[in-house]
């Protein structure tokens, strides 16, 4: 490992929490325009369309079971246990979360608790390897 491996998943999961927030904007403007919904309704938190209520829980669900992710990632390169099997478990957690918002947004249920699943899975074995590394080490 070079030095930094580690953080580059942490990286393209931020993006995707950028990208939710630019696209609740979007969806939020368009309700706002067509007239579904005053602009008011989403500072006073009132009845949020399904068009940008879908985009919120989407960004409410990235600061949930990630928040164990980010700590596991920034504790596995403290310890150096930042190996090739902390990145690769890594990747696969944010690709999961990549594919839970995709079914998330398009309602495909079935996918997105599948999505969920092997992220948490993923999440859960850098856990593991970070606890078998800090105790044989």
């Amino acid at each position: 490992m070079t030095g930094f491996e580690m953080f580059w998943p942490l990286a393209a999961h931020a993006f995707l929490v950028f990208c939710l927030y630019a696209l609740l904007v979007m969806r939020r403007a368009s309700v706002v325009r067509s007239g579904k919904v005053e602009r008011i309704a989403f500072r006073e938190n009132l009845a949020e369309p399904e068009e940008s209520r879908v985009v919120n829980r989407a960004i409410a669900n990235q600061f949930e079971l990630p928040v164990l992710f980010y700590a596991v990632s920034v504790l596995l390169f403290i310890t150096e246990a930042d190996n090739i099997v902390a990145v690769v478990l890594a990747w696969f957690f944010v690709a999961a979360r990549y594919v839970q918002v995709a079914m998330q947004l398009t309602g495909n249920l079935p996918l997105r608790r599948l999505s969920f699943m092997l992220g948490f899975v993923a999440l859960f074995l850098m856990w593991v390897w970070l606890v078998a590394w800090m105790a044989t080490s």
